[in-house]
């Protein structure tokens, strides 16, 4: 489709090919790191499709931007990656790495082609939601083969229809308690496993982090996602349900750092910013009340260290400036 140029971007358009620029340079640099030490061949063909997808997006990128006389964001370069460390995940790690991040990216190419108007710019993430389903189902279809899938819970299947009769139905703490419902489950069992992954991340990135200030903020989210796997995972037990089990064996004993400090808590950050809006997601989809007090105290707890991080950030000059709005006052004041 043609279109017409002249017509600039909007903020919403600025705002998701950014953030897609910032997130997708970061991810070349990590998944070139994990392409020099896999060893698995099918694992191997994933990992390269991944890399060709970011590669491509962040080209494409770059070159909106130019056309638009925009400024090119700094990102990640080859100086945030160190592919002579040694092997810090192993192979299986890696494929659920990509599989859960392609799920992050799902999320944030749906909102960006819904926050677009340029015709371009949709065409472009209609084919960026279109390449990243396809590496999806490509690293489920290989976690499948290898059984390293773990299923959702199941439960049984009803045998009719129903409808709410008591308003014990919202209750949780005292009195009558019913069984948490399959809407309730799924997020429960989705925040788990994308907690277990950001758990072993932080593992190991606090393995090798050279700072002791980022090596402590790293370590602190990787006790608080400890921390709100044990809630959930005591959920499902209480329903005498399964949960996933630690994925953080999977980290080798290296202390020889493959990536920056500033990548590093730049992808803490990242993690934990998804979780928040995934366990956003989970609360309006909680009706009992107690777990909604769960989530609740999780979310919250992550703010703080989100905020935190991005103290850490600014101090050490590493939190590029993402595009906003004009300074009316201070233009005045000229």
């Amino acid at each position: 489709m043609e279109t017409d140029h002249s017509i600039r971007l909007t903020s919403g358009e600025i705002a998701s090919l950014w953030t897609t620029y910032m997130s997708d340079s970061m991810a070349i640099c990590v998944i070139k790191h994990a392409l020099d030490k896999v060893e698995d061949t099918e694992i191997r063909a994933v990992l390269e499709l991944a890399l060709n997808l970011s590669q491509s997006h962040v080209d494409k990128i770059k070159q909106i931007f130019i056309d638009e006389g925009f400024p090119v964001p700094h990102g990640f370069t080859d100086e945030d990656v160190d592919l002579k460390a040694p092997r810090l995940f192993s192979d299986s790690f890696w494929l659920m790495y990509i599989n859960k991040m392609s799920i992050n990216g799902l999320t944030a190419y749906a909102v960006a082609l819904t926050t677009a108007t340029r015709a371009d710019i949709r065409d472009f993430y209609t084919h960026v939601n279109d390449s990243t389903m396809e590496l999806y189902n490509k690293s489920l279809n290989v976690k499948l083969s290898k059984g390293l899938f773990v299923r959702p819970p199941y439960i049984s299947t009803p045998e009719k229809i129903d409808f709410v009769k008591k308003q014990s139905f919202l209750t949780g703490w005292f009195g009558e308690r019913r069984p948490i419902n399959a809407v309730e489950i799924s997020h429960i069992d989705f925040n788990i496993k994308k907690s277990i992954l950001k758990e072993a991340i932080m593992l190991g990135f606090a393995q090798v982090s050279q700072s002791k200030e980022v090596r402590n903020f790293i370590s602190r989210a990787r006790d608080l996602s400890s921390k709100h796997i044990e809630i959930f995972r005591t959920i499902l037990t209480d329903n005498n349900l399964p949960s996933p089990s630690s994925w953080e064996s999977e980290v080798t004993n290296s202390t020889i750092a493959p990536f920056s400090d500033k990548l590093m808590l730049f992808h803490t950050q990242l993690l934990v910013n998804y979780a928040i809006g995934y366990y956003g997601a989970s609360l309006a989809g909680s009706f009992r009340r107690d777990l909604a007090v769960k989530v609740t105290q999780v979310i919250g707890e992550d703010l703080l260290l989100v905020e935190d991080g991005v103290n850490i950030m600014i101090d050490r000059g590493w939190l590029e400036q993402t595009p906003q709005a004009d300074d009316r006052d201070e233009l005045i004041k000229k």
